[in-house]
């Protein structure tokens, strides 16, 4: 994805008529510690909210299966899916944020 991403970057700052000559978008430097502190809480409080899904799931399976709850089966079954998308979206997200970031800071 940050080939993607870095390709893009290239294509717009190689382009013959830029629409702002002369612009180029950076954050301050003060603003570079909180940005990485809230993006890193925030993916790591996520990422464990999407693991404890998926543990309680696998329990929702074991104990409807063992007994003969169906629907309490069928629950955790959709909670485990549902915790592998959200930990998906919250790498993804990330991954873009930071890209993003990277791509403003020329680079960096």
């Amino acid at each position: 994805m940050s080939q993607v991403l870095q390709s893009i970057h290239d294509f717009t700052t190689l382009a013959a008529d830029p629409v702002i000559p002369g612009f180029k978008p950076s954050l301050p430097g003060t603003l570079q510690t909180p940005t990485g502190k809230i993006l890193g809480w925030t993916a790591g409080g996520g990422l464990s909210l999407a693991v404890l899904g998926g543990l309680s799931g696998w329990a929702c399976v074991a104990i409807g299966h063992n007994t003969e709850r169906a629907q309490l089966a069928s629950r955790g079954k959709s909670a485990i899916v549902w915790s592998v998308i959200s930990a998906v979206g919250i790498g993804v997200t990330s991954g873009l944020v930071w890209g993003f970031y990277s791509m403003t800071q020329g680079g960096a």
